[in-house]
């Protein structure tokens, strides 16, 4: 099984909390479950379907998915993005075998929240130049890109979510980020 250890200070890290809170069963988990990570997960999902309603919903169900889960484990971040990004990847399939075609992830959504060394990148080019130049990356880099500067996950949970090793993870921003850049300069050349 796995060890749980007490931080020394709860409120410097409430995910510690409420893994132990979910695990012993109360109900007064979902409420911080919801106050921690709804946010969060709602834009996560909302780059995924495209649309804020159904966000919304994805996220009622992967917290309850969360909730009425038998284990929860230590590294409970990349777990519950792990879950969320199935969850949406599932809704994306069945609405697929309704309609035709699913753009993802969104890659106005990566460029809109794309914070640390991108932000001059996306303040210097026009946002829908940039949003098509994300479009053209491979959906992997797309994702991991979204994982790494919108959801500020770690590049370990970025793998652990993707199920990837750290070293992909790393090379794909790297490539991903090394693009863009190089796409800027030519921007930049022609003004």
């Amino acid at each position: 099984g796995s060890v749980t250890s007490e931080p020394s200070d709860a409120r410097t890290d409430p995910t510690a909390s409420l893994v132990r809170r979910l695990r012993r069963g109360e109900s007064a988990a979902g409420a911080m479950l919801n106050e921690l990570y709804r946010d969060a997960l709602v834009r996560f999902c909302w780059g995924y379907l495209g649309r804020h309603d159904q966000a919304e919903d994805a996220v009622q169900d992967i917290c309850y998915k969360v909730l009425t889960s038998n284990t929860v484990p230590e590294a409970f971040r990349p777990w519950l993005y792990k879950i969320a990004r199935n969850h949406c990847f599932d809704l994306i399939r069945r609405r697929a075998q309704r309609a035709d075609e699913a753009e993802l992830p969104a890659a106005s959504q990566i460029v809109e929240l794309l914070t640390g060394h991108l932000t001059r990148l996306v303040q210097n080019e026009a946002r829908s130049r940039l949003a098509d130049l994300v479009r053209t990356l491979p959906a992997n880099q797309q994702e991991v890109l979204r994982l790494r500067y919108v959801e500020g996950l770690a590049r370990a949970e970025v793998a652990e979510v993707l199920e990837t090793s750290e070293a992909e993870v790393k090379s794909l921003l790297f490539h991903g980020v090394q693009f863009l850049r190089a796409q800027a300069a030519l921007f930049e050349d022609r003004s």
